[in-house]
């Protein structure tokens, strides 16, 4: 670990950790401060309120399937520092829009910047994943991607905390700083050129086209494929997760926003903690043979916090401060779930990332990456909607989390496969 924590004093590591961290705060700062004005301060119906984080979740995501295809093919063939100086100047405008919807509590505005800023994730992805095996040696490649997924989950904490207890006119301040400051870390990224070897590449701006196009070339390969459908199932499980917990801790708990933040927070530690622990474990080695236990473990942790859910004890109009929400003796037991999810995920997700980037030659890794985008987002698009659907049949939010114990059992087969084929 002493090993990879080095990686932070090198120029080639340590901007791209720098600016993938501003990024995923500014993210989740301003997503999170959008969840709970809307959930808090705007609607009053609990039925709305879960659609509404349904459909945020999903106009958040949607951007990754219709244009990684694009971002794939931009990455791979030019420098990669010069597009991701390119995609933090952007973020600095959309952060514009989306501190005006704050300011102005509108929500087609804030949805409207939400939506662009998953077009800038969608771009900045594939970099991100791709500058890892360009600049880092093969053996420091796990470590790399462990830091920067601890450091990215940390990021969430970080932007989720202060966006669910700051007023919005101070987040709307913050992220447009926020975004001025990854600006400057973007810039300091050292050149990452395409690969000498790497084929003269010929754009396809036909979105459909060359989405399908890019999926078929990946996926026909048996190990990318295991690897790639694993992945996906892991995000659209945190996607219904995530986007459950604002409405599952009001009317359900019957506690505050100062409680739906922690509940944010505890799964953003959990997956650090995992993405950590798991390169210890496989001590820099590339495997799956882990992958297995851990999703089987996500699967009990999560049974066991919607048996708590179910059986919370009633409580009054008011809602809950997190006082008095751990005076309770089932918070312990439902705080210790969802840590013991994130702590499942982390270890699960991170290996079959750095299998993605160094069992593909440098010149395609973006493009691995993009294409694994586009199957992730389309898995947790379809969460989304069927989540919507569900509660829209009135199927409470406490029942869907049995739907992503049940995800858990198909990802941790996935992982035993992708562990018999290549480990």
């Amino acid at each position: 670990m002493r090993a990879s924590l080095r990686l932070l004093g090198r120029r080639r590591f340590l901007p791209l950790f720098a600016t993938q961290f501003l990024g995923a705060f500014n993210d989740n700062l301003f997503k999170t401060a959008m969840v709970i004005l809307v959930t808090y301060h705007i609607y009053s119906d609990p039925t709305r309120e879960a659609s509404f984080n349904a459909i945020a979740g999903a106009i958040f995501i949607l951007p990754f399937f219709l244009f990684s295809a694009l971002a794939g093919q931009l990455a791979d063939a030019n420098d990669k520092a010069r597009i991701v100086r390119i995609v933090k100047t952007a973020e600095i405008f959309i952060m514009v829009a989306g501190a005006a919807g704050l300011l102005l509590h509108n929500i087609p505005l804030m949805l409207a910047a939400l939506f662009a800023m998953g077009v800038h994730s969608t771009f900045f992805g594939p970099i991100k994943y791709a500058l890892l095996p360009q600049h880092l040696e093969k053996d420091e490649v796990l470590g790399g991607t462990g830091l920067v997924e601890a450091g990215t989950y940390c990021a969430i904490l970080m932007g989720t905390i202060a966006g669910g207890l700051i007023p919005p006119v101070i987040a709307a301040v913050a992220v447009l700083i926020v975004a001025l400051v990854g600006r400057i870390t973007g810039g300091q990224v050292p050149p990452a050129p395409p690969e000498p070897d790497a084929p003269p590449m010929k754009m396809d701006w036909h979105i459909i086209r060359a989405s399908i196009a890019l999926v078929s070339a990946t996926m026909h390969i048996p190990r990318l494929f295991l690897a790639i459908i694993a992945i996906s199932f892991f995000w659209a499980e945190g996607a219904i997760l995530a986007a459950q917990f604002p409405p599952l801790v009001k009317n359900v708990l019957g506690a505050n926003e100062q409680v739906a933040t922690l509940f944010l927070a505890i799964f953003s530690v959990g997956v650090a903690i995992g993405s950590v622990l798991i390169n210890r474990l496989l001590a820099g080695r590339v495997l799956a043979k882990y992958a297995p236990a851990a999703s089987i473990a996500m699967g009990l942790f999560i049974v066991h916090l919607y048996w708590n859910v179910s059986h919370w004890p009633p409580h009054g109009p008011e809602l809950m401060d997190v006082v008095t929400f751990i005076q309770i003796p089932q918070a312990e037991w439902v705080m210790v779930d969802l840590l013991g999810v994130a702590i499942a995920g982390g270890m699960f997700v991170v290996p079959l990332y750095a299998f993605l980037t160094t069992t593909v030659s440098k010149a395609e890794t973006a493009r691995t990456v993009a294409a694994n985008n586009i199957v992730n987002s389309g898995a947790m698009v379809l969460a989304a909607i069927l989540l919507f659907a569900l509660v829209q049949m009135g199927v409470s939010v406490a029942d869907t989390l049995l739907m992503v114990a049940v995800a858990s059992l198909g990802a941790a087969w996935l992982g035993w496969k992708l562990h018999l084929a290549c480990d």
